[in-house]
């Protein structure tokens, strides 16, 4: 089976109405839900939330130095707030997978094949 990546994107600044704490709960509750169903389905290999944005530290080469600077690489608005690694039997198991994910964590799924390690 091939193993994808469903990211979850924020928006920064992006604010939902507030949800009372039974709106919460009920959130929480539809996420470990969905979390069982694709443990249950063999799909699940590792996931995920992510701290924000502002925690990341990025490494890099420069001239032959390594180089470490606060914050996200890219300056955009949208970033990764989470993420599955799920495996699936082609393209249309992963997007179903992502479907329901998106459904109730209310945030984009990007969806992304891994490539073959004996490529």
């Amino acid at each position: 089976m091939a193993k994808y990546l469903l990211s979850v994107h924020s928006v920064e600044g992006e604010v939902g109405a507030p949800m009372t704490e039974e709106e919460m709960q009920q959130s929480w509750k539809e996420m470990n839900i969905l979390n069982e169903e694709i443990k249950s389905a063999g799909a699940w290999v590792f996931g995920g939330a992510l701290h924000e944005p502002d925690t990341a530290t990025v490494v890099r080469v420069s001239d032959g130095e390594v180089l470490t600077t606060d914050g996200p690489f890219a300056e955009s608005k949208e970033h990764l707030g989470g993420f599955y690694i799920i495996e699936a039997e082609d393209l249309d198991a992963a997007l179903a997978w992502a479907s329901k994910t998106t459904a109730v964590v209310k945030k984009p799924i990007e969806v992304r094949p891994f490539r073959d390690a004996e490529a």
